[in-house]
């Protein structure tokens, strides 16, 4: 995974690029009514249920545009919110909490959406042992803070990108001549290379499975669009060899049996793809 550092910067430029988007050379909408001196407070209230995300990313945008705006903080990250409660109040220059608003919105609607969803699938999998996972399934430009949605929620995230781990999938090992080729040239790669990754490989069947056992430095199998007596077969087949991950079309009603079938970690996309915004506005008190 990315370094703290790394995910800062990654964080950073979200920010900057997002305000860059959306004021461009002015919020000419405030600068043409609002007082450069005007000074107000707002509050952030949710008008949905679920768990509340992106409150600490909220005080960083806040921040960025204007370092002296004062947030009072209401509800923290990984919350269960309702209907009509209040995140936060936000105090300060007029134009600059209408400059920040539109992005702390957007943010905090998606991550809370993702947030919520993550942790509807965490408890489907309690008492399993099982961990759910993100992929890199992700909005273009945001990926750290859907991320960070995801861990809010109570998932675990994968790789964060293609340079801090390895994942060979079935193209990879297609086009570098079948599994053994693929994991043998990856290691003299990192080997020459001098890199220190994670080696993580696809299975398409338990031919497959055995065929990946048969070589070191295999972090995880990645069991892929399996039915749940070769989910649990490839399971036993690979015993501590290494770790087990389960993705491929796998939902809120099939994830429980998958997961009983004894894999360390399921993977899903639909965490960051296919999540509703939670409703959410940013009102003047």
């Amino acid at each position: 995974m990315i370094s703290q550092a790394q995910f800062k910067k990654e964080l950073d430029l979200i920010i900057v690029n997002a305000i860059r988007e959306d004021v461009g050379d002015g919020d000419h909408s405030s600068l043409a009514c609002i007082p450069k001196n005007a000074a107000g407070k707002a509050k952030l209230l949710v008008k949905d249920e679920g768990v509340l995300a992106g409150v600490e990313f909220a005080k960083k945008v806040f921040e960025y545009v204007d370092s002296d705006l004062t947030i009072e903080t209401l509800v923290e990250d990984g919350a269960k919110v309702e209907y009509g409660d209040i995140a936060f109040y936000i105090s300060g220059s007029s134009q600059s909490i209408l400059k920040a608003e539109r992005l702390v919105l957007n943010a905090m609607q998606r991550m809370s959406a993702i947030a919520t969803k993550t942790n509807f699938f965490v408890d489907l999998l309690e008492g399993t042992g099982t961990k759910i996972l993100d992929t890199r399934k992700t909005t273009p430009g945001i990926r750290a803070i859907e991320k960070w949605a995801v861990k809010i929620g109570g998932g675990e995230n994968h790789r964060f990108a293609l340079y801090d781990m390895i994942m060979l999938k079935d193209n990879h090992i297609d086009f570098a001549g079948g599994i053994t080729n693929a994991i043998a040239k990856t290691k003299d790669y990192l080997k020459n290379s001098n890199r220190d990754l994670k080696i993580i490989v696809e299975a398409r069947n338990l031919d497959e499975i055995k065929e990946i056992l048969n070589s070191d430095g295999v972090y995880r199998i990645l069991i892929d669009n399996f039915n749940y007596a070769d989910t649990k077969t490839a399971v036993e087949l690979i015993g501590n060899q290494c770790q087990t991950e389960s993705s491929g079309g796998i939902n809120e009603k099939t994830i429980r049996a998958y997961a009983e079938c004894g894999v360390n970690y399921i993977s899903s996309g639909a965490l960051t793809h296919s999540v509703y915004n939670m409703d959410l506005s940013l009102k003047a008190v």
